[in-house]
């Protein structure tokens, strides 16, 4: 039996059960993925100041931000295509999240729908928006968000163009619509994944089953979504949306001060600064990296959230120090989903829990709050 003491064992057994185009999609970065290796790097250029002899309790963990308090400083990030890493993977994921008390964030790439989600589920249940080149079938997703009572909007602002994820291109993700004899070989040298899908039925995004324009299949609705994306997406069509969405919009995907400060003058309630987790612009700058300026630009008061790279609780304490709100996870759970499915994602949850609550501990800090009101004397360059 493998024991998981941390976020990397999930992945080397996300990597052993699930076949390659579908593992080498969650693990993947764009084309040298400079960037994606620095968003790991860059937590070395930081240091936590280390106390001792200073408090008696373990630290609290509950945290504010996107305009509520959690029981932890993270929260589950949009991942596409999880019903394909495990059977019902959104089902999963929502449930885990659910038990631990902290949000998820759902992906338009999901295969069950936001209602199916938020009917079997509940909890606090947020929704990714990609902008689609058809505003009609955006206002389809906008009223479903509506209906399903969704408080919280993410629109994606960094893939108005995808880039070349050149694991993906060998594999043929997004660029095969039907199964072919390559991957039908290398699917069935994972049995088990197999077999977990087969007790899935039919395969399929569950937003688009009234769109027939987006084919059947889940390897033709996948190739067709992203090539729907909207390449001209501008200021105006954030603008458009504010218009819109009357609840909290949330610009995911900022990584520079100047977009920080207007998004935040057009309206946002809050940013993500994300570089779409290295899959987008190669050699851009790390997350951690942007955060100090970002922070610095737009104020003490305005909600700044963070996701690349996370893999450890001493990573998000660096993020909580150096000025965010609190820290979206990825790859982290999506590989933990896939390794063991809903109890794998609690089990992500509470490792990363308990190596926070350690690490402020070691840091002689009560809570996150002392941590984020002390700021830059927790957080200092190496």
């Amino acid at each position: 039996m493998n024991t998981i003491a941390n976020i990397d064992d999930f992945r080397k057994l996300a990597k052993h059960r699930l076949p390659k185009i579908f593992f080498d999609y969650i693990d993947g970065g764009s084309f040298s993925e400079t960037t994606l290796l620095r968003n790991h790097s860059d937590f070395q250029k930081w240091k936590l100041t280390q106390r001792v002899l200073r408090i008696k309790e373990m630290p609290r963990l509950d945290t504010e931000f996107l305009g509520a308090t959690h029981g932890l400083p993270f929260m589950l990030g949009p991942v596409g295509f999880l019903g394909l890493y495990h059977r019902n993977g959104e089902v999963h994921t929502a449930k885990a999240a659910k038990k631990k008390g902290v949000p998820f964030c759902l992906s338009t790439f999901s295969l069950k729908s936001l209602g199916v989600i938020c009917r079997e589920v509940g909890g606090s249940i947020h929704f990714q928006l990609y902008m689609d080149r058809n505003k009609s079938f955006v206002e389809h997703l906008l009223q479903a968000a509506f209906e399903a009572e969704i408080d919280t909007l993410y629109l994606t602002v960094d893939t108005s163009v995808t880039s070349v994820r050149e694991k993906d291109v060998r594999n043929g993700f997004r660029a095969l619509t039907k199964l072919n004899i390559k991957l039908f070989l290398a699917m069935i040298q994972k049995p088990g994944w197999c077999l977990d899908m087969l007790r899935s039925g039919s395969l399929r995004v569950e937003a688009v089953s009234n769109y027939p324009e987006f084919g059947k299949g889940i390897l033709e609705q996948a190739s067709k979504l992203s090539s729907r994306l909207d390449h001209s997406l501008t200021w105006e069509d954030f603008k458009w949306l504010r218009k819109k969405w009357k609840k909290k919009l949330v610009l995911k995907g900022i990584l520079s001060s100047n977009d920080a400060l207007k998004a935040k003058d057009l309206g946002a309630d809050a940013i993500i600064i994300s570089n779409h987790g290295g899959r987008q612009l190669d050699y851009a700058t790390s997350t951690i990296a942007a955060l100090p300026e970002i922070r610095k630009t737009v104020g003490k008061e305005y909600c700044v959230m963070i996701d690349g790279g996370f893999r450890r609780g001493s990573e998000i304490v660096m993020a909580l120090g150096l000025g965010a709100d609190g820290v979206l996870l990825g790859r982290g759970y999506a590989f933990a989903l896939a390794a063991n499915g809903e109890r794998g994602v609690e089990q992500a949850i509470e490792i990363l829990s308990n190596e926070i609550s350690i690490t402020l501990k070691l840091m002689g800090l009560r809570s996150v709050k002392e941590l984020q009101s002390l700021g830059r004397e927790c957080v200092k360059a190496y």
